[in-house]
């Protein structure tokens, strides 16, 4: 037991046990233990199917009988003429998807914080949170009906002022500036909600000894607002690094609506992996395929918060 010397005093502090402290929170562990429960049965539990990666697995013979072939799966995808494609659009599109979030987010934020208006304030927060709630099939519908390549509302426009109608799901190099800008108008409202919060919180009179100061409204989101918001957007993008190797499924299959024509600008990991499952021959390589996902994005984050510790320890994750 640890003691502590105060002048010629010993005094000696008994360290509670891991028992002691369970008991001591009992009714907050207890609560707990929904979650515990939820995590183990849907997320460690089937971690014991990533064997498959490592078999050549025939549906007849099952996991355990089928035949163990090591890292054959790995090489199998990465000499694929699909891997670089595929590697790259998942990268690509998650780089671009972190920094137009942060970037559009902050800057809605700030705008809203400007309103002082609160009927006019909940309008806008409301109108721009709704489409969080959608499910993506609803909104491939409203991207197509705005896209389709006869009567879309975008074709329309580009009718009306003498520039021909362009068929959206047969040319690839759209959807490069596409998928942003659906990810953006579905996301960017809960994200600037919490940015919003963050800024609720700073000192009002620090913008008032701005003001007094001499100092506009660009130098105080400069050096007050930004700032300000540095701690949370390091934590936000922390945890999107990690899926900088795990693309949206609902984003790049119900947008795009699987057409073929477009994999060489739509196509990710996760849509490879699940047309891999529905043909049900590539059980093997999709999940060698997934296995190498998830490790790359574990070590992505751990690695993004050791460089954060080094550059300032109080904005860590971890």
């Amino acid at each position: 037991m640890p003691r502590i010397k105060k002048g010629n005093t010993s005094l000696t502090i008994k360290k509670k046990s891991r028992w002691g402290v369970f008991r001591e929170n009992f009714e907050l562990s207890v609560m707990l233990l929904p979650g515990i429960i939820f995590f183990l049965i849907f997320s460690y539990l089937p971690m014991l199917g990533i064997i498959i990666a490592f078999k050549d697995y025939r549906n007849n013979l099952g996991i355990f009988k089928s035949e163990w072939i090591g890292f054959r799966n790995f090489k199998f995808f990465f000499t694929s003429q699909d891997a670089f494609r595929i590697a790259r659009n998942t990268v690509g599109y998650g780089i671009v998807f972190i920094i137009l979030g942060i970037v559009c987010a902050v800057t809605i934020a700030i705008l809203l914080y400007e309103i002082k208006n609160k009927l006019a304030l909940k309008f806008y927060q409301t109108t721009m949170i709704l489409p969080h709630f959608l499910s993506w099939v609803i909104v491939g519908y409203i991207t197509y009906i705005i896209l389709e390549p006869n009567m879309g509302i975008l074709n329309q426009i580009l009718n009306f002022f003498g520039i021909n109608s362009i068929n959206w799901y047969l040319e690839p190099k759209y959807w490069v500036a596409i998928l942003p800008v659906v990810n953006v108008w579905k996301t960017v409202g809960l994200n600037s909600i919490m940015y919003y919060a963050a800024l609720m919180g700073i000192d009002e009179q620090l913008f008032e000894a701005a003001t007094v100061d001499g100092a506009g409204k660009w130098k105080q989101i400069r050096h007050i607002t930004i700032p300000s918001l540095v701690p949370l957007m390091t934590i936000l993008t922390i945890l999107h690094v990690g899926n900088v190797i795990k693309g949206d499924f609902g984003l790049f299959y119900n947008i795009p609506r699987n057409v073929g024509l477009l994999y060489p600008t739509t196509d990710i990991i996760d849509t490879y992996i699940y047309r891999g499952l529905q043909t049900g021959d590539d059980i093997g390589i999709t999940t060698a395929v997934g296995l190498f996902q998830s490790f790359v994005g574990f070590i992505m984050v751990v690695v993004t918060n050791k460089i954060v510790k080094k550059i300032s320890p109080e904005n860590t994750l971890f």
